[in-house]
């Protein structure tokens, strides 16, 4: 309980520094921005990123699979800059268990980091709403929010990867867009998770996660 109180404070103290250098009394007007770096893996391109490795899924090269893992990518010469914006498309895969807190199954958690700062936390649920059963996911928004299984997803329709590779609807993608102050002439951003799954002598195969594609910009906001 205590690392997520931490965790949620560091979010929190970011996103309102963030809302402070965008709206401050100064203004909000974008100077200037460029793309640095833009990767979706169909060129094996695996420079400046350490755990890194590849594999196809419904015909794409993905950046995984992932489990309670860290994936850190690196860019170096950064042109000047104040604000980064990251994005990258994220597929969970087979049994996310969202929100769910009992020790056993969840949560199951997805997280992004600039260099040492955490500045999104989040869940993702894959599980089936039923009438009288349904786990909640945070996602769009930071953890603890409640929102329904798969809210926010760009497409749903996949199959699962390895537990539940022979049915529909068990890999869920998404589209992560986060903005961090940020100065330096390099950057360490590191995406990762927490996943639970303690019953499961194969955790990889039960719950997992890739990348399709990352983008970072760096802008000057005045």
């Amino acid at each position: 309980m205590k690392f997520r109180i931490i965790s949620i404070f560091k979010i929190s103290f970011f996103t309102i520094l963030l809302g402070v250098l965008l709206n401050s009394c100064h203004g909000d007007r974008l100077e200037s921005q460029e793309l640095v770096y833009d990767n979706d893996f169909s060129t094996l391109d695996l420079a400046g990123i350490v755990n890194a490795k590849l594999f196809i899924f419904q015909g794409d090269t993905l950046l995984g699979f992932f489990n309670n893992e860290e994936s850190i990518l690196t860019l170096n010469d950064l042109p000047g800059h104040n604000v980064v914006k990251i994005e990258v498309e994220v597929l969970a895969h087979d049994s996310w268990d969202g929100n769910i807190d009992d020790g056993w199954n969840g949560p199951d958690f997805w997280y992004m980091k600039v260099d040492d700062t955490e500045v999104f936390r989040t869940t993702f649920s894959n599980t089936p709403c039923e009438s009288t059963f349904c786990v909640r996911q945070s996602y769009p928004d930071n953890f603890l929010r409640q929102h329904f299984p798969k809210t926010g997803a760009i497409q749903t329709n996949l199959p699962g990867l390895c537990l539940f590779g022979a049915f529909p609807n068990y890999t869920t993608r998404y589209r992560i867009v986060q903005m961090a102050p940020h100065t330096g002439n390099s950057i360490s951003i590191t995406f990762g998770d927490e996943l639970f799954q303690f019953e499961n002598p194969n955790p990889i195969c039960d719950e997992s996660w890739s990348i399709n594609r990352i983008k970072v910009t760096t802008m000057v906001v005045i």
